[in-house]
C-alpha cells in the first residue's frame, strides 16, 4: 500500500511537470512569435495551404515530443519498471510507443487539416468540425477491435471451453451479443489485469488479459466481465457520444471564439492563418483542462452504475470484492486518493469506495 501511494505521488508529480512543459512550450511559441516565424518558413517552402498546415502541425508535434521525451521515458517506462508493474523490454516498449504515436499523430494531423479546411470554407467551421469528430469517434469504436487492438496484442480465442461458454452465457443474459471471447497476451508486457467488451455490432467481442485468467477465479472473472457488460446494457457508448458530442460542440464553439481573439492579439491574417496553430493548441489545451472534472465526474457516475449492474447480475458481491482486491494488488491501485484528486483525475471511483459499495450490497443495504 505504501508502494502504491509513493508510485502515484511520483506519477502525479511527473504528470504536472509534463503539463507545465506543454503549456510553457506553447506559450513560448506564441509570446516570441515562433508560430509566425515557422509559418513564414513553411510558406516559402510550399504554396499549398494544406501542406503549410501539415508542416506546421508536424513541426510543432515533433518539437513537443523532443521536449517531453525524457519525461515520457521516466513516467511510462522507468517508473513502472521500478515498481514492478512493467517487465516489457525497452525495445518493445518503444515499438508500442511508436505505433501509438503514428496512429495518434495521423488522427491529430487529420483533425487539424479538417479544421483548417473548414476555416477556409465557412465561419461556422466549428459546427461542421464537431460533426466530423463525432462521426470519427463512432467509426473508431467500430474498428478498434479489428484494426487497432491487434497492433498491440496477440489475440487468441479463449481455449477454456467451460469458461468461454460461461462468459458468453453471461453476455446473452445481459442482452449483449458478442462474436467470441479472446485472450490478449498482456503478460509479456506487464502484470496488470483487465477485461473489456469492445466494438460495435458484428465487431463486438470480449477481450480478457491473460493475466486475468492466471490470477483470478472464474467467479471473479465473471464479475469483472459483468461490469464491462453493464456499460453496453446501459448504452454508455450512446450516452457517451451524446455527452461527448455536446462537449465537442461547446469546445469547438469556444475554440472559435478563442481563435478570433488570437487573430486580434497576434496580428494573424485571419482565423485560417497557419501561424495561429500554436495559439489554437493552447486554447484547446486550456479548454480540455477546464472540462476534466466534468468528464471524469460523468465517467465515475457510469462506472458506479456498471458496478451495480455487475453485483445485481452475478449476485456475487464476494467475488466482486475479491476481484477488486486482486486488481488493486496487480495494478498497484491508489485505493483512496484525496477527494480533490479523485474529482479532477479519476475516471473511476476510488477503489475503496467501490469495495465499500459492494460490501453494503452484500450486507443487503444497497
Amino acid at each position: 500500500m505504501a508502494d502504491a501511494a509513493r508510485y502515484h505521488r511520483l506519477q502525479l508529480s511527473l504528470t504536472l511537470l509534463g503539463l507545465g512543459l506543454s503549456i510553457a512550450y506553447l506559450v513560448a511559441l506564441v509570446a516570441t512569435g515562433g508560430g509566425n516565424a515557422l509559418a513564414s518558413l513553411v510558406a516559402r517552402l510550399a504554396s499549398a495551404r494544406w501542406i503549410q498546415v501539415a508542416s506546421m502541425a508536424l513541426a510543432l508535434g515533433a518539437g513537443h515530443a523532443a521536449l517531453t521525451l525524457p519525461l515520457t521515458l521516466v513516467r511510462g517506462f522507468w517508473l513502472p519498471r521500478r515498481f514492478g508493474l512493467l517487465h516489457q523490454p525497452l525495445r518493445g516498449w518503444l515499438g508500442d510507443r511508436l505505433k501509438a504515436a503514428l496512429i495518434g499523430g495521423a488522427l491529430g494531423l487529420a483533425a487539424v487539416e479538417v479544421v483548417y479546411a473548414l476555416l477556409a470554407l465557412t465561419e461556422h467551421w466549428w459546427l461542421a468540425a464537431a460533426a466530423v469528430f463525432i462521426a470519427a469517434e463512432i467509426a473508431m469504436a467500430a474498428v478498434l477491435p479489428i484494426w487497432i487492438v491487434p497492433l498491440f496484442y496477440r489475440l487468441t480465442p479463449l481455449a477454456d471451453g467451460s469458461l468461454r461458454d460461461r462468459l458468453l452465457a453471461l453476455a446473452r443474459r445481459a442482452g449483449v451479443a458478442a462474436v467470441g471471447v479472446f485472450v490478449a497476451d498482456q503478460s509479456r508486457k506487464s502484470r496488470t489485469a483487465n477485461a473489456a467488451v469492445v466494438g460495435l455490432g458484428r465487431t463486438r467481442r470480449i477481450i480478457l488479459f491473460d493475466t486475468l485468467l492466471a490470477e483470478f477465479s472464474p467467479d471473479q472473472i465473471e464479475s469483472v466481465l459483468a461490469h464491462e457488460l453493464g456499460h453496453h446494457v446501459h448504452g454508455d457508448m450512446r450516452r457517451g457520444l451524446l455527452v461527448n458530442g455536446a462537449l465537442t460542440l461547446l469546445t469547438a464553439w469556444l475554440a472559435a471564439r478563442g481563435l478570433d481573439l488570437g487573430v486580434a492579439l497576434l496580428g494573424l491574417a485571419g482565423p485560417g492563418d497557419p501561424a495561429g496553430l500554436p495559439w489554437l493548441a493552447l486554447v484547446a489545451l486550456a479548454l480540455g483542462l477546464v472540462q476534466l472534472p466534468l468528464t471524469n465526474g460523468y465517467s465515475r457516475w457510469i462506472e458506479r452504475q456498471a458496478d451495480d449492474f455487475a453485483l445485481a447480475t452475478t449476485g456475487n458481491a464476494a467475488a466482486f470484492v475479491g476481484a477488486m482486491e486482486r486488481l488493486a494488488g496487480l495494478n498497484l491501485a491508489e485505493r483512496r486518493p484525496s477527494r480533490l484528486k479523485e474529482i479532477f483525475l479519476y475516471s473511476h471511483p476510488a477503489l475503496d469506495r467501490r469495495i465499500a459499495r459492494a460490501e453494503s450490497a452484500r450486507g443487503g443495504v444497497a
